[in-house]
């Protein structure tokens, strides 16, 4: 374990999680005595988010706390900063809850770990008093930038037909469907979700928008599924209730077009399907996408499911996803071989970890 990791520590986090649903009913109730003013300016429904906030931030405080990853909490907090402020809830709303849940903590978390948590926790309040940036993914410097900036406004307008007459432009002028991935649907799917969290569109014009690049993507798979057999097989999945696939959808057809056998479970499978999967299909290397940080004991538990399965100890194993490009170490913390910050990155650090000695099970992550 790194940083001087204890159990003591995963146990407060494990603690934590158990706890978080009854500790954010009463710092709910703590905000709302300090702050009266927020009943007339969010009525009922806002103290239902005000709970609802509170435990994500408990639960996000537990994940940094299982893996000694402070970076995560404070990641956490800028983007929620910008989040609340398009509900009209300013950083000193936020600070204040902050505070209320260390507080609350102080008097109800009996725990000897209880001061690292006060110390993200502190960490998370000072992130609040940031400004935070705003800077856009995609632009005009880099590659297919104009034409990434053309696909998105399409999307961004219901324009359907013409978004992926822009995609097909590209193919007849000799771009690969690699670097459309790379260079105009990642890019895009980062930006949607940038606006959203922005609250410069909406909900479902952010699942639109990933809707129709998912079906883009259907279409073109005629293009360059490679029928030539190949012995590595890759076997990707996300874990608990991860709804944002997309990036690992990405990541399987990469994988096919460099010709690899893959088998792609999605999201909402049960740690033993994922087990059976890499059985049934003799997968050399699981892929583990983790969106959400609040979801990251989970992927340790199904690591540690993988490694302790007789039939799937041998495997491979890499992640990918929010977190582990905030904290790059993370990988290693539970107990993965290797990280990818995407999906061409991915494919020559699967070709490296098949390259190694079956005693080794570490890998250092492929850089740009």
């Amino acid at each position: 374990m790194r940083r001087g990791a204890s159990i003591s520590h995963q146990e407060a986090g494990e603690r934590l999680l158990q706890e978080s649903a009854n500790l954010a009913d009463k710092i709910t109730e703590k905000q709302y005595l300090r702050q009266p003013d927020l009943l007339e300016r969010f009525g009922e429904n806002g103290k239902m988010r005000t709970k609802q906030d509170s435990e994500y931030s408990l639960n996000y405080l537990a994940e940094s706390a299982l893996v000694q990853s402070p970076g995560l909490f404070t990641h956490y907090i800028a983007w929620l900063k910008v989040l609340l402020e398009g509900y009209k809830v300013s950083p000193e709303d936020l600070a204040i809850n902050l505070n209320l849940i260390k507080e609350t903590l102080e008097e109800e978390f009996d725990h000897p770990s209880k001061s690292l948590l006060l110390e993200y926790l502190e960490m998370g309040i000072y992130r609040t008093t940031h400004l935070e940036s705003q800077a856009g993914y995609i632009n005009e410097s880099m590659p297919y930038g104009d034409a990434a900036q053309s696909y998105l406004q399409c999307l961004l307008e219901n324009k359907r037909k013409e978004a992926f007459e822009i995609i097909e432009a590209q193919l007849e002028a000799g771009v690969t469907i690699r670097d459309i991935y790379r260079y105009i649907f990642q890019p895009t799917q980062y930006e949607i979700g940038r606006l959203w969290q922005c609250h410069r569109i909406s909900v479902g014009q952010e699942h639109f928008c990933t809707a129709a690049t998912q079906s883009f993507m259907s279409r073109l798979y005629s293009l360059w599924l490679n029928h030539t057999g190949q012995d590595k097989k890759l076997v990707a999945t996300c874990v608990g209730s991860e709804q944002h696939e997309i990036g690992l959808r990405m990541l399987t057809d990469v994988f096919e077009m460099e010709g690899w056998d893959t088998h792609y479970l999605g999201a909402n499978v049960p740690n033993g399907s994922v087990i059976e999967a890499i059985e049934r299909h003799q997968g050399d290397v699981v892929a583990i996408s983790v969106t959400m940080t609040y979801h990251l004991h989970l992927a340790k538990e199904l690591i540690h499911l993988i490694r302790h399965h007789p039939a799937t100890a041998h495997v491979k194993i890499m992640v990918g996803g929010y977190p582990f490009n905030i904290d790059q170490e993370l990988w290693k913390t539970i107990g993965a071989d290797g990280y990818a910050p995407g999906a061409d990155e991915a494919v020559a650090v699967a070709e490296q970890l098949l390259a190694q000695p079956a005693t080794c099970n570490q890998l250092d992550m492929v850089r740009d």
